[in-house]
């Protein structure tokens, strides 16, 4: 993560401590396994089977406050809202992080399963729906029950191959990412990626996922624990959305992901940053509230109708693209 990558997130950070207009409610859930999962819930008052719920999934070691702006706006546009931290994480995290046993595949097949779960039980009969920002887009397709997600917004979505980041970046994130970053966990038991002032604070399991430099997510040392990858269940109509100075989400990056997903209805919007009047997004900027009027409204449109806006800007990457 560049300076101007670690200045989109901190302003992301900064924006999420001002208080939300919309009434958001706390709530902890239990995965699988037992462990207790914190999130919260924007609901409207009265239920109605018609109207889609939202589940947020966040970016590694990326807290789900980050997303409640966001949030707060889908919920304005008619949706009931999830948002939740991965075991580890923020609302989700324990008392101690170096004994703390989780991988990106925990995230997926526990916590965000445990979502889904949440999703049915307290908005019965309502359709569920899915936005994944960077590994949460991944995250999307390790859910045993991916077969009720009925669309799917992904922003900047892969799983961190070193050789599809950027070129111009790709030796230093390698070096950060794929080097240091396992060493020092390697020393503290976990990544204190808080004191460093690059993420938060993040497990040694995750890490341990990110830097191994295999271009496959099932050889990932997580992924190899998974008899069958579950993102077949996914029949969702998928929106990717990558913006083209996002060193993490290239097209070869995006489309590696999207290849896991061989039941969705794939769709692949590549913008640039001048497309929507701006000189750079970058990878954390698409959920700050200065791209309401220009970027949010594409994910929304996709939630409520499947389709892109005839408006809508940037470019659709051909699938003869996929990798």
């Amino acid at each position: 993560m560049g300076f101007q990558e670690t200045h989109a997130l901190e302003d992301a950070r900064s924006e999420t401590t001002l208080a939300s207009d919309v009434q958001d409610a706390p709530f902890q859930e239990p995965a699988a396994d037992s462990y207790l999962l914190g999130g919260f819930t924007w609901r409207h008052a009265s239920p109605d089977p018609q109207r889609p719920v939202v589940i947020i999934n966040a970016a590694t070691s990326v807290r789900c406050r980050h997303y409640s702006r966001f949030a707060a706006y889908l919920f304005a546009n008619g949706f009931d809202v999830i948002i939740y931290d991965y075991r580890g994480i923020g609302e989700s995290r324990p008392k101690s992080m170096r004994h703390l046993q989780a991988s990106w595949t925990d995230w997926g097949a526990l916590d965000f399963e445990a979502m889904l779960k949440r999703a049915q039980r307290e908005f019965p009969g309502q359709p569920i729906d899915v936005v994944g920002h960077s590994f949460g887009g991944c995250a999307a397709g390790l859910g045993a029950s991916g077969k009720i997600i009925r669309r799917l917004v992904t922003v900047g979505a892969q799983f961190a191959y070193w050789r599809d980041y950027a070129p111009d970046h790709r030796w230093r994130m390698f070096g950060k990412w794929h080097l240091l970053m396992p060493l020092v966990t390697l020393f503290c038991g976990y990544f204190p990626g808080k004191r460093l002032g690059w993420l938060e604070d993040t497990p040694a399991g995750v890490v341990r996922d990110w830097s191994t430099p295999t271009a496959s997510y099932e050889r990932r040392p997580s992924g190899r624990t998974m008899t069958d990858l579950p993102f077949a269940n996914v029949r969702a109509k998928a929106l990717a959305i990558s913006i083209s100075d996002d060193p993490y989400g290239t097209i070869p990056a995006i489309e590696r992901l999207l290849a896991y997903f061989h039941n969705a209805q794939k769709t692949h919007l590549r913008i640039e940053p001048q497309d929507i009047g701006e000189q750079q997004v970058g990878h954390f900027a698409f959920f700050r509230s200065a791209y309401q009027a220009t970027l949010w409204p594409i994910a929304r449109t996709w939630l409520q109708t499947g389709e892109l806006a005839s408006d809508t800007p940037g470019r659709k990457i051909p699938r003869s693209q996929a990798l």
